[in-house]
């Protein structure tokens, strides 16, 4: 399976780090949802989900990132860069 997502909400700060829940659209079904950060970073880890986010008609991947302290978070991973699509997106 695989989701775009549409939307964050970031708590504490403006960094990718402080994405806290996502607003994301199944891409076979239509489907559309609301999940925790650590909800998709399990999702992409442990089934093998995919995540990615539109930008200007292009698919950005969307990667976790496994800091050296603190939570695992969500960032865009565009032609082997780390990326800010994320925060570019709507806020909710």
């Amino acid at each position: 399976m695989s989701i775009r997502i549409t939307s964050v909400h970031l708590e504490g700060g403006t960094l990718h780090e402080h994405i806290a829940r996502l607003r994301w659209t199944n891409r076979e079904s239509g489907e559309t949802g609301e999940s925790t950060r650590s909800a998709i970073v399990t999702w992409i880890e442990s089934k093998n989900g995919t995540a990615y986010v539109s930008e200007g008609g292009q698919l950005v991947h969307v990667g976790v990132v496994t800091p050296a302290h603190g939570p695992k978070y969500l960032r865009t991973y565009a032609d082997k860069t780390w990326t800010n699509n994320l925060l570019s997106l709507p806020r909710f």
